[in-house]
């Protein structure tokens, strides 16, 4: 079989290079279809060209388009990755499913409105096309030793996951994720959430919360809680809470695993590898999305997956804006976020 033909949308600065504003995410893309003998790059799509010859000398890629339509109109490419701002991710995707590429794998968020999230995957399913986004922390060592610990009944039965972050949707979109990854994907039916935007920030384009709290209820009678802004520092991570203890998952490399089970008197660390970042771990992405194409298996960072902790964005969003809770599926199009700055500045 030939490889499958790679195109790049949005090729960037490497991350800490002059001039970038982001961590270079086209460049952990590449790195993991460089790794597989099943994908070559072959066409690079950046409104910067300087950007793309950079791209170019460091990984490859023949053709150069500064129009990532005429790039799908001319290549006849099977995968494409998207590497730009999430208010571009929607047309993009949808934009090459309509030009027939097999696989599209996106950089998170999904999007700006939960309406164009819910497109994106239904026009990728309508075209037979795998859609995946990177949430890479899937694939990190810790995560999974808890994912492991937890099903090895380490705690008991599962009674309720946590999360703590600085926002919803830049990085809670990951915690958002990482809790569903530990119940099974069990589906939400309801939550309860409260935001307020003081102090808050606006990351590659999207404005966030400043503070948010979200309480939801998984389908097994699991309980979630999301927090997110200030206060956070030095203790961002996930709890997985049992009936007989507790395992705690943090992003420093000091100790990213410890466990607190019946018996124990205090916190034991749990041994993991520290050796690869979570950057390279979007790497093994893109090898998994590749291997799933191959196989016809759903990936493990299947668009439906994403859908799910997006919901869970909008929904928090949508109980506030309500003041109220909400029962999934969640109906609406727009952003409750931005609906109600915008009403608020109208007010003013």
């Amino acid at each position: 079989m030939s490889p499958y033909r790679v195109g790049i949308i949005g090729c960037g600065r490497p991350w800490k290079s002059e001039g970038a504003t982001g961590f270079g995410m086209s460049h952990w893309h590449a790195e993991g279809y460089k790794a597989s003998p099943d994908a070559e790059i072959v066409a690079l799509a950046d409104i910067s060209l300087e950007n793309a010859r950079a791209f170019q000398a460091r990984h490859g890629g023949d053709a150069l388009y500064a129009d990532y339509r005429e790039m799908l109109a001319q290549e006849q490419l099977d995968i494409v990755s998207i590497c730009t701002w999430p208010h571009l991710h929607a047309e993009m995707a949808m934009a090459a499913a309509e030009a027939g590429v097999k696989a599209i794998h996106s950089e998170k968020p999904m999007a700006p409105t939960y309406g164009e999230a819910r497109r994106m995957v239904d026009i990728c399913e309508s075209h037979g096309v795998q859609l995946t986004f990177n949430h890479q922390r899937r694939f990190g060592p810790q995560f999974r030793k808890a994912r492991e610990l937890l099903r090895s009944g380490a705690i008991g039965q599962l009674q309720r996951l946590e999360g703590i972050c600085p926002n919803l949707c830049d990085w809670g979109t990951h915690w958002f994720d990482m809790l569903f990854f530990y119940n099974d994907e069990t589906p939400v039916d309801w939550l309860i959430g409260q935001i307020d935007v003081r102090d808050g920030k606006s990351f590659f384009g999207l404005i966030h919360e400043g503070q948010g709290l979200s309480y939801f209820h998984f389908q097994n009678d699991v309980f979630g809680l999301m927090i997110t802004g200030h206060g956070v520092e030095g203790t961002v991570g996930n709890k997985l809470m049992g009936s007989e203890g507790t395992i705690e998952v943090r992003t420093n490399r000091e100790m990213p695993l410890r466990i607190w089970s019946k018996g124990s008197s205090d916190w034991q660390p749990v041994e993991v590898d520290t050796g690869r970042s979570d950057l390279t771990w979007v790497e093994d992405g893109v090898l998994d999305l590749i291997d799933a194409l191959k196989s016809g298996r759903e990936p493990e960072l299947a668009g439906r997956r994403a859908l799910r902790a997006t919901e869970l964005i909008f929904a928090t969003y949508e109980s506030s804006r309500r003041r109220g809770r909400v029962d999934l599926p969640l109906t609406i199009e727009d952003s409750p976020l931005l609906d109600m700055l915008a009403s608020s500045k109208n007010k003013a």
